[in-house]
C-alpha cells in the first residue's frame, strides 16, 4: 500500500481493518525484549520531557519526530540525530518503522492525532487532557476498543505507588472514617498573555495549517503562539484542563476509586479578570459537583493573593491537590505526598511518593509488550472520564450568566463546602477590586448530567450541550465512531 493510500484511509477511517491487515506493526506479544520504536507528535516542552523519560527504558528507541514548527524539530534532532523528522503527523503515522506514538500537542489535536494513529495500528501515549470536547473523547475511547490499541493518558500520578497506599488507608483501613465531602484546589500564579492590536504574525518556519489542524482559523491577538494556546478556547482548555485534570483525576482515583464516572449535577462559574488580555478561559474558576454521594468542589485561581503580592490566594489544603473531609479528620493529597490529620488538626500519618513520572511511561511500554490494556494505570477510558469532569466544569462556565448570591446559595445553603469556597473566592476577588456579583463573574444554573450518555438533560441543557462538540475544519474532522 502506498503512503498516499494509507493517508486516505487514516483521514477517512474507511477500511480500517484492511489497513491494519497490511500494516507492518509488530504485536510484541512474543517477547518482552522486542525493541519498540517511538514516534513523537510534538517537539515542545512536555514532549521533550517525555522523550527523556522514555529514552531511559530498555528496548525503547526514539525513531521519529514531528512538529509543524521546523525549528522545534531541528532543535530536538540535535539530541536524536538518527530520528526521522516530519512536519505533518500523518507522515509520521504512515511510517512503518514506528510502533507507537506519543501525542504531546496542543489540546485541540490530542484526540484526532490519537485516533489517526490507532487507525494506523499504532499504540498511543497521549498527554492530558485527553480531549478538547467530551464528544471527541468518546470517539477516542471507541477507536482504542475498535482497533485493539494500547492507549495511555498522561496523568502520571496514577503510577505513583503512593496512590495505592492512600486508597488502602482511606477505604480499607478506614483510617479517618467515612469521607463526607471533598475539595480540590489549583492555586497557581500566572501572568497576563498580553493583548495586541494586530494579529500575531506566524513565523515562517511554522506550518500554520498543520498547527491549527481541527481548530478554527481565527486571528490571534496574544504575544506568542506557543504555550499560551492553553488560554484560548479554540485550542486549549484553560487551567481546568491544564492542571485541573491532574487534581480531579487524583480525586476520582483516591476518593472515589473510579466508582464515580461523571457528576450527576454541576454548577460553576468564574471569570477572566484583572488582566484585560487576549485570553478567554477563566483565571478564577469555582465549581460544585454533585456525585450522588460525596459532594465535591474545586477552586482555581491564577491571580496573586492581592495586587502587589507574589503568592497565590489563601486557601485550605495544598495549592494543587485535594482535601477529603472525613468523620475523623481530613486527608490532604498532592503530587508526590499526602498527610492525614485527626479532628484536632494533628498529623497522624504521612505519605511520600515520587509523582509517577518514569513509572507511568514504563507502564505504557509494558502494556504495549504484553498487549494487555487492563494493566494500564490510566487507560484511555479512565483518562476520558477524568477529563470529562474538566470539560463539564468548563461548559458550566461558558454556559453561565451573571453571578447572583441568590442562585449560588441554592446549591448548598450557607454552611457547605460550596459556600465556604465562594466566601474565600469573594474575598480573593475583592482584594483585586472585583465584586463577585459584578458582570465580570459568571455562574451557571444547576446543570443535570446523563452520566451514561455524557450529555446534559432537563432544564438549561440546550445551552450546555452546544459545548459538548466543536466545529472542525475540513480535512481535520474527528470521525464519528459512537
Amino acid at each position: 500500500m502506498t503512503q498516499s493510500t494509507r493517508r486516505q484511509f487514516i483521514q477517512s477511517g474507511i477500511a480500517a481493518g484492511a489497513f491494519l491487515a497490511t500494516a507492518s506493526h509488530r504485536s510484541f506479544a512474543a517477547s518482552a525484549n522486542d525493541e519498540i520504536n517511538l514516534g513523537f507528535i510534538s517537539c515542545g516542552g512536555r514532549a521533550n520531557e517525555l522523550m527523556r523519560m522514555f529514552d531511559k527504558i530498555d528496548g525503547v528507541k526514539i525513531t521519529a519526530l514531528c512538529d509543524p514548527d521546523a525549528g522545534r524539530v531541528a532543535a530536538t534532532k540535535k539530541r536524536y540525530p538518527n530520528a526521522k523528522g516530519y512536519a505533518d503527523l500523518r507522515d509520521l503515522i504512515d511510517d512503518d518503522g514506528v510502533d507507537a506514538v506519543v501525542v504531546a500537542t496542543c489540546n485541540h489535536w490530542h484526540c484526532l492525532a490519537a485516533i489517526w494513529a490507532m487507525e494506523a495500528g499504532k499504540d498511543v501515549y497521549v498527554e492530558k487532557p485527553l480531549s478538547h470536547s467530551q464528544w471527541e473523547g468518546q470517539q477516542t475511547v471507541a477507536a482504542a476498543r475498535k482497533h485493539k490499541r494500547i492507549c495511555q493518558v498522561g496523568t502520571q500520578q496514577r503510577s505513583d505507588p503512593m496512590q495505592a497506599e492512600i486508597k488502602k488507608f482511606l477505604h480499607e483501613e478506614k483510617g479517618l472514617g467515612e469521607i463526607i465531602s471533598a475539595r480540590v484546589n489549583r492555586y497557581g500564579v500566572r501572568g497576563s498573555i498580553g493583548k495586541t492590536s494586530t494579529p500575531l504574525k506566524i513565523a515562517s518556519e511554522v506550518n500554520y495549517d498543520l498547527w491549527l489542524g481541527p481548530a478554527q482559523d481565527k486571528p490571534i491577538f496574544r504575544n506568542k503562539l506557543q504555550y499560551d494556546w492553553h488560554w484560548d478556547w479554540n485550542t486549549g482548555s484553560g487551567e481546568m484542563g491544564n492542571w485541573g485534570v491532574h487534581v480531579l483525576d487524583d480525586l476520582r482515583n483516591n476518593v472515589f476509586q473510579d466508582k464515580v464516572s461523571l457528576p450527576e449535577r454541576i454548577c460553576g462559574g468564574g471569570g477572566r479578570v484583572a488582566w484585560n488580555d487576549a485570553g478567554d478561559t477563566p483565571n478564577v474558576h469555582f465549581v460544585y459537583f454533585d456525585t450522588g454521594s460525596i459532594p465535591v468542589v474545586i477552586g482555581l485561581s491564577n491571580l496573586t493573593e492581592a495586587p502587589g503580592k507574589r503568592g497565590a490566594a489563601q486557601h485550605p489544603g495544598p495549592g494543587s491537590g485535594y482535601i477529603a473531609y472525613c468523620e475523623g479528620g481530613r486527608f490532604e493529597g498532592q503530587r508526590g505526598s499526602g498527610a492525614a490529620f485527626d479532628k484536632d488538626g494533628r498529623k497522624i500519618r504521612s505519605f511520600k511518593g515520587q509523582g509517577g513520572n518514569d513509572l507511568h511511561q514504563a507502564n505504557f511500554i509494558n502494556a504495549v509488550r504484553s498487549r494487555d490494556s487492563s494493566t494500564l494505570n490510566t487507560d484511555v477510558e479512565v483518562g476520558h472520564l477524568s477529563t470529562g469532569w474538566c470539560n463539564l466544569a468548563n461548559i458550566a462556565f461558558r454556559a453561565g450568566s451573571t453571578f447572583t448570591h441568590e442562585a449560588a446559595k441554592e446549591v448548598d445553603g450557607d454552611r457547605g463546602i460550596w459556600s465556604s469556597l465562594l466566601s474565600e473566592t469573594e474575598k480573593h476577588l475583592g482584594a483585586h477590586g472585583i465584586d463577585i456579583a459584578s458582570s465580570e463573574i459568571k455562574l451557571s444554573p444547576m446543570l443535570h448530567v446523563d452520566v451514561e450518555k455524557e450529555v446534559f438533560v432537563g432544564e438549561h441543557s440546550a445551552a450546555a450541550n452546544e459545548f459538548l462538540k466543536r466545529q472542525y475544519r475540513a480535512g481535520y474532522e474527528v470521525p464519528t465512531l459512537v
